[in-house]
């Protein structure tokens, strides 16, 4: 029997560090979606899934402080807007549970299960790495890295990787030992995984909630 991954024992991380260049500028993390900032959006989605729940920012700090959660920008070294991988340096960095979980900001749907079933898939596997995967309109999945849970553990080699130039999180996880969950199933929700990078593709996913 695998030993379990009990939610107390996940901090999450919320990734709102980025320069949000496709939706010319603007701190995505603090548009506003159904009315509620994105992060904060998130951050409620969040929460009742872990133990403890961090952000990831790089301005507007205050704005985010204000959501009553501990805001952090990019670990210094590795340039400004780094990228999601900063973010998750970040998080392994201030990280004091066995576990982090890293999601975006602006993915407002993401599945209310989603960390039982990446805990669940992380301790059965015996991997480093449980990375969520969603089907395409092709029907093919697509791993969805930034959907990803890690024992902290891995802060070492991220800082390896990092400070020899990598940037992206699939050549990351290629290096380890990872699981890909599928969130294919009959119940699951089509538009779980669907990522606003434009106001516009924000305002569509508005548009298609019940």
């Amino acid at each position: 029997m695998p030993i379990l991954i009990h939610a107390e024992a996940i901090t999450g991380v919320i990734l709102a560090g980025g320069r949000g260049s496709r939706m010319g500028g603007v701190d995505k993390g603090l548009q506003n979606f159904n009315g509620i900032p994105l992060a904060l959006h998130t951050l409620m989605r969040l929460s009742p899934q872990v133990g403890e729940v961090m952000i990831n920012a790089n301005r507007n700090l205050a704005a985010y402080e204000s959501f009553g959660v501990p805001v952090w920008p990019d670990s210094t070294g590795l340039g400004e807007f780094a990228g999601p991988l900063a973010g998750f340096l970040t998080g392994l960095e201030r990280c004091e549970t066995p576990y982090l979980l890293t999601v975006p900001c602006d993915t407002p749907l993401f599945p209310q299960d989603l960390v039982a079933r990446l805990a669940e898939a992380l301790a059965r596997g015996d991997v480093d790495f449980a990375v969520a995967a969603a089907p395409e309109e092709d029907g093919q999945l697509r791993p969805q890295p930034v959907f990803c849970l890690m024992g902290t553990h891995m802060l070492e080699s991220l800082v390896q990787f990092t400070h020899g130039g990598g940037r992206k999180i699939d050549a990351w996880t290629a290096q380890h030992r990872t699981v890909t969950v599928p969130f294919d199933k009959p119940d699951d929700d089509g538009r779980s995984f669907f990522n606003a990078n434009t106001l516009a593709e924000l305002h569509q996913l508005e548009s298609r909630l019940p």
